[in-house]
């Protein structure tokens, strides 16, 4: 059985890969903000950390997947769960880079996001950046008890290579 988290900060290529992975492992994919903020007929809600985990506990019993999101509390517990954390960490001016190209993508309507693409939330990007790495070490302290299943992606991968590693 395969369970593989895709975790790094906004912009380090998370998605992208889960899709591709999905695609070729064909393993279902989950995204970790849509689990936090469900689309509902009245908009985007919040779940409790609570409710996070109660709905990632019952995909976890439904057999394979691959959740990719950013490192938040309530979720922690799928570094547990996962037989492969994949920790995307490309430099941080790339990261920088991508936001911004991913903006103007949003806006001009070729990229599509289930968020508001806003200059408010250009901002919150960058400010999560930061202070991910204000916190680097404290992210880096925690994952170093997962080292056994711990994969560190420091720029563009050949997916055909990451596959056969699975």
């Amino acid at each position: 059985m395969r369970k593989i988290l895709i975790t790094g900060i906004v912009a380090s290529g998370k998605t992208t890969l889960a899709k591709q992975l999905s695609n070729s492992l064909n393993i279902p994919c989950y995204e970790l903000d849509s689990i936090v903020h469900p689309q509902t007929n009245e908009g985007r809600k919040s779940r409790t950390p609570e409710e996070q985990v109660s709905v990632i506990e019952e995909i976890d019993r439904n057999g394979q997947w691959i959740f990719e999101g950013t490192n938040r509390e309530s979720y922690r517990c799928l570094f547990d769960m996962a037989d492969i954390i994949l920790f995307l960490d490309p430099p941080l001016w790339k990261r920088k880079m991508r936001i911004f190209t991913r903006f103007l993508k949003q806006n001009l309507g070729i990229e599509k996001c289930n968020y508001k693409s806003d200059f408010m939330m250009l901002k919150m990007m960058y400010k999560w950046t930061r202070e991910f790495e204000k916190n680097r070490m404290d992210f880096e302290d925690r994952i170093i008890n997962f080292e056994d299943k711990l994969i560190r992606l420091t720029d563009n991968i050949n997916l055909e290579k990451l596959v056969k590693r699975f």
